[in-house]
């Protein structure tokens, strides 16, 4: 196993692996402990939850509209036609067309956007693309609001920070909720609203402890734990 670098080994040993923090303490710890790397790095909240995700009636699934955006710029495909293109374009879209686009992922593996979105209509073709879409979270769904007819309302959403999350094979959801640089303050309303939306969909078939664990942590930098009851006391 790789040994951690210094800047690693300098920000771990601000922080205590064995406490579990209040979230203003742990974004606090997180942001005093300094990151491990010299670019503008994101900050991830990894929640793990009390569900089975193999049980359909248990797979936490949604979107969270994040009060200041994720700091990352966006690139959105759309698949439409006619005058939802141009809807589109206005809204601010990056990448938009139908078949063409089908084609395009198709035959020559493009995958250069970070959210699609597509007209009901188009989802024949846009289906097809399931097994290089679905692995990495890209298809299209009308349950996280990017299969519409309004595609300049979800164009305009995505760009404005709403972001998609799932729940992974081991329980574990994953999110990005900002920028090191955003502040306390900012990455503190971005992490409560993205605790208080997973706390809203919990499964009516999820028992005991929904929350069962908490970290936030930076690109390159070692996790800070958060105490699970803080969401519910203080938190979101």
């Amino acid at each position: 196993m790789a040994k951690p670098g210094k800047r690693f080994r300098g920000a771990a040993e601000k922080i205590d692996r064995d406490k579990r923090y209040a979230i203003d303490d742990a974004i606090g710890v997180l942001i005093d402990a300094g990151g491990a790397a010299k670019f503008d790095e994101t900050v991830e909240l990894a929640v793990r939850l009390g569900v089975d995700p193999r049980q359909a009636d248990q797979n936490v699934r949604g979107t969270v509209a994040l009060p200041h955006g994720t700091g990352k710029t966006v690139r959105v495909l759309v698949f439409a036609k006619g005058d939802k293109q141009k809807e589109a374009q206005e809204a601010g879209a990056d990448f938009i067309g139908a078949d063409d686009m089908v084609k395009k992922i198709q035959e020559e593996q493009w995958l250069e956007f970070d959210t699609a979105i597509a007209t009901p209509d188009l989802m024949g073709q846009v289906g097809r693309l399931g097994k290089v879409l679905g692995p990495r979270g890209l298809m299209p769904n009308p349950k996280v609001g990017t299969v519409t007819f309004d595609v300049a309302k979800a164009v305009r959403e995505v760009k404005a920070g709403k972001v998609e999350f799932r729940v992974e094979k081991a329980g574990i959801v994953h999110v990005g909720i900002g920028k090191r640089s955003f502040g306390a303050e900012r990455l503190g309303e971005n992490l409560r609203a993205l605790l208080a939306t997973l706390v809203r969909a919990k499964p009516a078939a999820s028992k005991g402890q929904y929350l069962q664990s908490i970290a936030v942590s930076t690109t390159m930098g070692p996790a800070v734990r958060i105490d699970p009851l803080d969401v519910h006391v203080g938190g979101a």
